[in-house]
């Protein structure tokens, strides 16, 4: 009963998990650094023209739930590599809730006092109900991972659609359904990011609130159907490099496929109907169903790479940043909030277009696959991951390196 040591790691999992927590801040950006409805109707805040146009479809057909997707589906494959799927004889349960109440907790001072988007407060919540279902077979797990998906997926449609088709005279206009602010009500809620840290803070607990309630009514059957999609994946042994070169190659393509027809489907009539409320829910829908596809695609691909032991460098850099996932997702918050919110930040909410986050989202990109790769070359652990498991395993594994003994005379 001890944090699973280096040579017990699967560096498959690693890779996936570094590419899934970088791919998740090209879409978070946009949270960090614009009004929030911004996200769902880009004309709500800031240009979305020439090339901020573009960048705006690359992110969402790239990356828009993709990436989400592997990183949920990597929690529930988590939950399998720690608690095991037969009978809990040794404690693993109990302290798999020690590590859900604490990320729990994290997540709560995250969401309220950081950055509304939070993900932590929804996978330690499901990630509670989850571990229950760990004892189904591959096909249950697939097949109920597919069922509460698809719940989750026609209650966001019933929504989306009856806002659409809402009249005229009861929706009081396009703009006020997608969430698009008045000029002055805007401007106020700029001032208030760039006066500073404390004065945005009673927006982002209004927003964190009712957006954990949408997220765990409308979203938490996806959540909860992609973690079971994980779990049958690490029990099946795709996740583990198990599956034949080709089969990974098939689940490419058929994801790639199909996936990516209905992604680029999304951001064609997106960008044809120049965001109409009228098509959003079309539009969002086959993103829905496509970012499965295509986060298959992706996670087909880096067990192909990791597989045939090719780009070793790269591999390894990426698997530094999965393995300190938790402690790089939070300091993108960190340092997203310098950025965009007031003193002691820069304040430049509201004034970096879409290509500057673009270049932002590079840059950081850039310094944690470098400061990973410094951090664990003394350290067997991130920060975080550290403090996290400490508390929940009630003692603190050791931290930094140590040498290898010099052989003695004898």
């Amino acid at each position: 009963m001890r944090p699973v040591q280096e040579k017990q790691r699967f560096e498959s999992l690693d890779v996936l998990r570094g590419i899934g927590v970088l791919g998740i801040l090209a879409v978070n950006v946009q949270a960090f650094a614009m009004y929030f409805a911004a996200y769902d109707h880009p004309p709500a805040h800031m240009d979305v023209t020439g090339i901020n146009l573009a960048v705006w479809a690359i992110q969402h057909t790239f990356f828009e739930l993709k990436f989400i997707t592997i990183f949920s589906a990597l929690f529930g494959a988590g939950i399998m590599l720690m608690v095991g799927e037969g009978e809990d004889l040794t404690g693993r349960r109990r302290l798999h809730f020690s590590r859900m109440r604490w990320l729990l907790v994290f997540g709560l001072i995250h969401a309220y006092v950081f950055w509304y988007g939070d993900v932590l407060t929804a996978y330690a919540i499901v990630g509670m109900i989850a571990v229950y279902f760990r004892q189904m077979s591959v096909k249950k797990l697939v097949f109920w991972g597919g069922v509460w998906i698809a719940i989750s997926g026609l209650l966001i449609l019933l929504m989306q659609a009856s806002a659409a088709l809402m009249p005229a005279e009861l929706s009081q206009g396009e703009d006020l359904t997608f969430g698009t602010l008045p000029p002055a009500a805007l401007n106020d809620l700029i001032e208030a990011y760039r006066e500073g840290f404390i004065a945005r803070l009673p927006y982002n607990v209004v927003i964190t609130l009712l957006g954990q309630l949408q997220a765990l009514t409308f979203f938490g059957g996806r959540l909860i159907g992609v973690m079971f999609l994980g779990m049958a994946l690490f029990k099946c042994g795709f996740l583990t490099l198990h599956w034949q070169a080709g089969d990974y190659i098939k689940a490419l393509l058929i994801g790639g496929v199909l996936g990516g027809a209905c992604v680029i489907g999304s951001t064609v009539i997106e960008i044809a109907d120049n965001f109409s409320q009228k098509t959003y829910w079309i539009a969002s829908g086959l993103n829905y169903v496509g970012s499965l596809g295509v986060a298959l695609a992706y996670a087909s691909a880096v067990m192909v790479i990791c597989q045939a032991k090719i780009w070793t460098p790269i591999r390894d850099a990426f698997a530094n940043v999965g393995r300190m996932a938790f402690t790089n997702y939070l300091t993108q918050t960190f340092i997203m909030t310098l950025i965009f919110v007031g003193p002691p930040g820069l304040g430049l909410f509201g004034q970096v277009e879409r290509w500057g986050q673009a270049l932002i989202v590079i840059a950081v990109w850039a310094l944690q696959l470098i400061w990973s790769t410094l951090w664990l070359k003394s350290f067997t652990m991130g920060p975080l991951e550290w403090f996290w498991r400490g508390l929940a395993y009630g003692k603190f594994p050791a931290f930094k390196r140590r040498s290898d003994p010099e052989p003695s005379e004898a």
